[in-house]
């Protein structure tokens, strides 16, 4: 395997790592994929993507291609000229777990070699670059790091299911724990990405990622309690937020959902939370309040989902639902943290009966209990209920429309007088 760029490893090949092997083939690179998951490493292996961003097709071409070997085994990545750590870094309750990026440092140490370079793109928090990443890779491999190889952060920013902004036309912030790192990380993504954005160390672009997430997650939770508010009132929120997006400085739109999911959202800005647990000052109120709002979401969906059908005299004791989206974003089939599983549970714990609608979604993906079936206009004429969750694309949404007896449009996609929205 010799590729035109160099031998590039992406350590973990999951939703971040895939797409990042992928477009490397793509730009010359010969690619080791490192999973320690060895049913993903068969089946990336046998073509078959689990990731919903990556066709079979682009995959397949990766692997004819001759540039991209799908591995469990570090010693198949014996001198790299470039790694990028893309595994897993959850929370644990509120304890980060950062053994994941632990086991990737030490497994790519005893091949690093003389000149290589090393980026973390794990979602963690600031000081994990030098002070967990470096010293594993220096005494792993005997060799001092900013003097005999590089090393940096580059934050993960995409999101999947996102077809307008990619891996390729975001902006890749970049770091390097000393100038000359600082370059080599920029010439890497350089040749993977459109544009770069230096910042002046790791730990600065360890909080960039913390601040967008943050950001993002506390303005879903403000516009969540304003929804909730509004319909107090039987005010339009989704009136009143088209008109605010109309005032050019000062406002940027969010809009209500049924809870926040994936992750990123609900996981990510609890990291702050964490890595300040030793200063009793710090508490980050705002984030531990978001979190809460968010987290009812589905409790919130529930109640006005009850209210409905007490309207109509019944209760949700054996009615039939039908749910419109089991995954936490449109057009992706991604479950983590997804507020239509806690839905779900809390439907069942009052005795409804409920029918899960998600062509992203493999069967043997879904939890316990989670029944999915075909959209049908039988099935929305027979249901009590229908609650609209996630708005992807291929969903038939005049048949919704024509056929459901009533809908809790939580995405605002459906329009008619047998639609409430959140």
């Amino acid at each position: 395997m010799n590729g035109d760029e160099g031998v590039l490893v992406v350590a973990g090949q999951g939703q971040v790592g895939l797409p990042i092997a992928m477009r490397a083939v793509s730009t010359g690179f010969t690619v080791v994929g490192v999973d320690l998951d060895a049913v993903r490493v068969w089946s990336l292996k046998d073509g078959n993507s689990y990731v919903d961003d990556v066709p079979d097709g682009e995959l397949r071409w990766a692997l004819n291609s001759g540039r991209y070997l799908p591995t469990d085994r570090y010693d198949d990545a014996d001198g790299f000229d470039a790694a990028i750590i893309a595994v897993p870094a959850p929370l644990r309750g509120t304890v980060a777990n950062l053994s994941c990026i632990e086991a990737a440092a030490g497994g790519l140490a005893p091949h690093l070699r003389a000149g290589a370079t090393v980026v973390l793109e794990s979602t963690t928090c600031p000081g994990t670059t030098e002070e967990l990443v470096v010293p594993l890779l220096e005494r792993g491999s005997g060799l001092v790091a900013g003097t005999d190889f590089f090393a940096g952060y580059s934050p993960h920013r995409t999101e999947p299911g996102n077809a307008r902004w990619t891996l390729v036309n975001t902006p890749k912030v970049v770091s390097g724990i000393d100038a000359d790192s600082l370059a080599a990380v920029s010439d890497l993504y350089g040749r993977l990405v459109e544009t770069t954005i230096p910042v002046s160390s790791p730990r600065v672009a360890e909080l960039t990622t913390l601040l967008e997430n943050a950001f993002r997650h506390v303005n879903i939770a403000l516009v969540n309690e304003i929804a909730m508010f509004a319909h107090q009132l039987d005010i339009d929120v989704w009136e009143a937020i088209e008109a605010a997006g109309s005032k050019p400085f000062g406002y940027l739109p969010f809009t209500p959902g049924p809870g926040a999911g994936g992750h990123c959202l609900p996981v990510d800005p609890s990291r702050l939370t964490w890595h300040a647990r030793h200063d009793p000052d710090r508490d980050f109120r705002f984030v531990a309040l978001a979190n809460d709002i968010n987290d009812r979401m589905p409790e919130y969906v529930l109640y006005r989902l009850a209210g409905a059908l007490g309207r109509d005299r019944k209760q949700l004791a054996g009615a039939t639902i039908v749910l419109l989206g089991l995954a936490h974003r449109a057009n992706t089939g991604e479950l983590t943290e997804s507020p239509a599983l806690t839905l779900i549970d809390l439907l069942h714990e009052r005795g409804a009966t409920v029918h899960v609608v998600d062509s992203h979604v493999e069967p043997h993906r879904c939890p316990p209990g989670v029944k999915l079936v075909e959209l049908s206009e039988q099935h929305l004429r027979d249901a009590d209920g229908v609650v609209l969750l996630t708005d992807h694309e291929d969903i038939d949404y005049p048949m919704v429309e024509s056929s459901a007896r009533w809908v809790l449009d939580t995405r605002h996609r459906l329009r008619g007088d047998r639609v409430e929205h959140l």
